[in-house]
């Protein structure tokens, strides 16, 4: 028996504002259910049909009668709102404490340390939004050769820099000289190279992005799955998450309809263990600079291929579908919500319609991932895999 589980994660497509969400100044937030009411509806029938629906009111949409997958909503029981956060939780790490951020940019001694040891100057040192700053301040950048440093609401270190100006190569090594400085009280989630190209007045950023995280301050489910022999086939930014811990092969992409194209062709090979996805246009492309109309699109443009990632399951096969937070395109903020995450789970060998309910922490899905593989459990989390087990012959 060949098992496998395929985890894709929709980068912050959160589905409500949790009850703490205040205190993380997102009261109010909710990202499906504020684009469906902006747009009068969205797109979705297949995510609708799998149970989207069923698990809170999205606006203008209607729930299936008789979903075809199980279905819930996970509270994150992490502190914090971010990127890293959410994904080491699905897998088994909560965090106690929330990575340290920087509203008033990085402290004058440290960017000077910096300074020195990466033979530049630097511009910006604030809090900005990635577009806008290499708008305002990419000219300069190009005359200068200075990189541009910014921060934003979430536990970010990011350095822009033109590549006919600074070399992918040598920004990779000012974002890995940041990495090795952040520590303590610094230690900052992600440094982010964001490369971009263009002239004046319009400058864009490429798909050279890369991001510079800590590792894991635990095993994870993809540590004990690897360690059990079996495959962890890592999609997108997923191994820039784990800093590569516990994964046996990873693969870059450019857009979220690039990552589903490179996550069916590992559903096509013959291995166990587990694929796991982000995708992560729908929070650096759309979430971050409030564009609802693009969202739903990219929704809309996923729900799409979800067909043929049902034809391409095996009978044994396992996929789950979530979120790491929420980025409410309808809100003032361009920043990260804390927000509940759906779950909808599909199987030709499990039972469809089962709800889930409200999940105590993202951290049960690799609880049933686990369970599922038959391996040791992670840390943290409470498999659902008893509600869903169904030993009927495969529909």
């Amino acid at each position: 028996m060949t098992r496998r589980a395929i985890l894709i994660v929709l980068d912050s497509v959160g589905i409500g504002a949790m009850p703490d969400a205040g205190d993380y100044g997102d009261e109010g937030s909710n990202t499906l259910g504020n684009i469906a009411r902006a747009m009068g509806g969205l797109n979705i029938p297949n995510l609708l049909r799998l149970g989207l629906g069923n698990i809170a009111e999205l606006p203008f949409t209607q729930a299936a009668e008789n979903p075809l997958g199980c279905y819930g909503k996970m509270a994150e029981k992490s502190k914090g709102k971010d990127t890293t956060t959410g994904h080491w939780e699905m897998t088994g790490i909560i965090s106690e404490r929330a990575f340290p951020v920087f509203p008033q940019g990085f402290p004058e001694p440290f960017i000077q340390e910096f300074e020195k040891k990466i033979g530049r100057k630097v511009l910006g040192n604030e809090v900005a939004s990635g577009t806008e700053i290499i708008q305002r301040l990419g000219k300069e950048h190009v005359r200068t050769g200075r990189p541009i440093v910014y921060t934003s609401a979430d536990s970010v270190f990011q350095i822009a820099a033109h590549e006919e100006v600074i070399s992918l190569a040598e920004l990779m090594h000012i974002c890995q000289t940041a990495r090795e400085m952040l520590v303590g009280e610094m230690q900052v989630s992600r440094v982010i190279a964001r490369p971009f190209l263009g002239t004046e007045d319009d400058y864009y950023r490429t798909s050279n992005r890369h991001d510079f995280s800590i590792k894991p301050t635990g095993k994870t489910l993809l540590d004990q799955i690897k360690e059990n022999g079996m495959s962890v086939l890592a999609v997108g930014k997923i191994n820039d998450i784990f800093a590569g811990c516990g994964i046996t092969e990873h693969v870059s992409t450019i857009g979220n309809m690039d990552g589903v194209e490179k996550t069916l062709a590992y559903m096509k090979k013959d291995f166990k263990g587990l694929i796991m996805t982000n995708l992560v246009d729908f929070d650096m492309l759309y979430g971050h600079r409030n564009n609802v109309q693009s969202y739903a699109d990219a929704l809309a443009n996923f729900d799409q291929r979800i067909p043929e990632i049902l034809e391409t399951m095996k009978e044994e096969d396992l996929l789950l579908i979530t979120a790491d937070h929420g980025c409410d395109p309808t809100t003032i903020s361009t920043d990260h919500s804390r927000e509940y995450v759906p779950l909808l789970v599909f199987g030709k060998r499990i039972k469809n319609g089962v709800d889930l309910g409200l999940r105590a922490s993202f951290a049960d899905i690799g609880a049933t991932i686990s369970e599922y593989l038959e391996i040791a459990p992670p840390q943290a989390g409470k498999s659902f895999m008893d509600s869903i087990r169904d030993d009927k012959e495969a529909r």
